[in-house]
């Protein structure tokens, strides 16, 4: 019986595929519990369909075009028969060969995340700033420290991919969003430093529009699991501006304006709403 199922999305890796799945391959061996390694090919338009044909040993799946990263991690699950999930891409940046020491914590945890921050992980430099401008925003949410947000080498257990299916977008932001689902329910979460290696071919991640979209994504995921963290201080700065108006007009004109009331009510109804949103959500939990 399986238990652990290893997920590859793939677009476009003909350099780097044939490394990663045989380093793979050596990483089962080191696992005492059955395996299985989970190819899918996200419509790649190079040469690495046909390489994945004629590697054995591993279940290759394929999308006929260009899906997104999310898209190809699901399909994975979908197909998955092991109780857990390792996740970790096709380029060469991850080190594969410490999947069986995050395993080996999955009896204590729910997820287990390779953290990029052993000394010496490169890190692109032009990603850092946004990387850590998303960090503390989930922070925010959480309340934790999160060490990194979005590493795409981590092992959890299926059914929580199951339980958030429907919150898993597309493209990049699936291990943003699993991470954050998770540090905001109360599951355990355990974060290990790992290595990350200077990648093998072109990155398919365009910065300016991937950072906008991770940060909607966490607004959209404080709003859906903690109301109240944005909620709650929208309304109160609402509020204390339409008071110090409000102040200021009766001190001056001998009157309170329109404008300043309409304003001190609005920040009443945002906070009003978000304490209905949060029970909402609590109840939902129960």
């Amino acid at each position: 019986m399986v238990k652990l199922s290893i997920i590859v999305p793939v677009y476009n890796e003909e350099g780097a595929i044939l490394d990663t799945i045989n380093r793979l391959k050596e990483v089962q061996k080191k696992i005492k519990d059955s395996s299985e390694i989970i190819v899918v090919n996200d419509g790649s338009t190079d040469k690495t369909r046909l390489i994945l044909n004629d590697i054995p040993g591993i279940k290759h799946i394929g999308h006929n075009k260009n899906k997104g990263y999310g898209a190809s991690l699901k399909t994975g699950i979908k197909e998955a028969s092991g109780e857990f999930i390792a996740i970790t891409d096709a380029d060469g940046t991850y080190p594969v060969e410490d999947i069986p020491m995050l395993y080996s914590h999955m009896n204590k945890y729910d997820m287990v995340v390779g953290s990029r921050t052993k000394k010496g992980a490169k890190i692109p430099l032009v990603r850092r700033p946004a990387k850590f401008m998303i960090n503390k925003l989930a922070e925010h949410i959480s309340q934790t420290k999160i060490p990194d947000l979005n590493s795409g080498l981590r092992i959890f257990k299926k059914d929580i991919a199951i339980r958030y299916w429907n919150l898993f977008p597309e493209g990049f932001s699936f291990t943003t969003t699993i991470t954050l689902a998770t540090m905001t329910n109360d599951y355990n979460v355990k974060f290990i430093p790992i290595n990350y290696y200077k990648r093998e071919g072109k990155s398919s991640i365009k910065p300016i529009k991937d950072t906008a979209n991770f940060i909607s994504l966490i607004i959209r995921m404080m709003t859906y699991f903690r109301p109240l963290r944005i909620l709650a201080p929208l309304g109160i700065f609402l509020f204390l501006a339409g008071l110090i108006k409000a102040i200021y007009d009766l001190f001056n004109n001998n009157y309170i304006g329109a404008g300043s009331i309409m304003v001190i009510l609005t920040g009443i109804q945002i906070i009003v709403l978000g304490l209905i949103a949060d029970l909402i959500i609590k109840r939902t939990k129960l």
